[in-house]
């Protein structure tokens, strides 16, 4: 049967015209995406409606309006809880939408929040500080290398070549510029020097399934030994992506990124980021329950493709989840 479908998201054109800078914006989607995912809803037979940004899902609710299911991808503008608005709005006014709850989408955009609760079920996450400022950069005990990033944002905003922090003394230096650049507290983390892997999944609850295993290396053209925001944007030449099955580490990976889905409430969808310790360990990095899905670009959608799965395919798979958990 198909479904209304309203479509919640942030457009960075409309921010920039807005005055906003090109780097506040990152995480926000472009008009290619929307129209990508507006194209694959349509495609599988239902009716796609733009809303677009959280005030007007909130100024059409408030009016009355209902769609089957919002589809939901805002990421929201201020606060560290900006990912969770649209999703308390939503059940605010008893509307069906996809992905994550406001409690797992505040918990998993505050990093050191979600490696606790990730770290206290158990599981590998290296170890951390957070830094609130200057100051408490020389109480951080964690031998070098260290790896440092803004402790609240997403698509590796903030992750730059500076990020990978291999002499203490640099650290307070590091943490400063974060501190002023992204007006938040800072992640200070062990560096792991193996390999990164991505890890796709698809469902909700017992039905959750993993849709591939992707390692992320770096060619001689890539900044630094991470998944910084320049490698992100220019993966063409700087990152080499492929699938990865039969080995320890993709049954290791599979295996940690299904429980973090589980632990942190994630559902519908979630990319888990995975990175290995010296001794090969895999490690849990960060979630994300609203995953990027530039039907080209994205990670997902990226490995959905290199498995087999067309863009179409997986948005139908999100779709299904949302629909079987309300029962449409």
């Amino acid at each position: 049967m198909a479904l209304s479908i309203g479509l919640t998201y942030d457009l960075k054109d409309d921010y920039l015209r807005a005055g906003f800078s090109p780097e506040s914006v990152m995480e926000f989607d472009s008009e290619d995406t929307i129209a990508g995912l507006d194209g694959a809803l349509a495609s599988l037979g239902h009716r796609p409606e733009r809303v677009g940004r959280g005030r007007e899902l909130a100024r059409r609710l408030a009016a009355g309006e209902r769609w089957d299911v919002v589809f939901n991808f805002a990421e929201g503008v201020w606060g560290r809880s900006r990912e969770a608005q649209v999703p308390a709005l939503c059940e605010l006014y008893d509307q069906p939408y996809t992905f994550a709850d406001p409690l797992t989408c505040a918990l998993t955009l505050d990093k050191a929040m979600a490696k606790r609760v990730v770290r206290d079920h158990g599981l590998a996450t290296a170890a951390f500080a957070v830094v609130a400022s200057a100051a408490e950069a020389d109480g951080v005990t964690l031998p070098a290398p260290l790896f440092v990033k803004p402790v609240a944002e997403g698509s590796s905003k903030g992750v730059t070549g500076r990020s990978l922090v291999r002499d203490r003394a640099e650290l307070a230096e590091v943490c400063a510029e974060m501190l002023e650049r992204f007006a938040q507290p800072v992640l200070v983390e062990t560096f792991l020097p193996g390999r990164e892997v991505t890890v796709g999944i698809v469902g909700h609850g017992h039905s959750a399934r993993v849709i591939g295993v992707m390692e992320v290396s770096f060619t001689g053209k890539s900044e630094a030994a991470a998944y910084t925001a320049l490698n992100k944007d220019e993966y063409l030449e700087r990152v080499a992506y492929r699938l990865i099955h039969g080995e320890a580490l993709a049954e290791q990976a599979r295996g940690l990124a299904l429980e973090v889905f589980h632990v942190l409430g994630c559902r519908d969808a979630a990319r888990v980021d995975v990175r290995c310790d010296a001794a090969g360990v895999p490690h849990f990095l960060e979630v994300n329950p609203l995953p990027g899905l530039h039907h080209v670009r994205s990670d997902l959608p990226i490995m959905a493709r290199l498995g087999g799965m067309t863009f179409p395919q997986l948005i139908g798979e999100i779709v299904a989840s949302a629909r079987e958990r309300y029962g449409l």
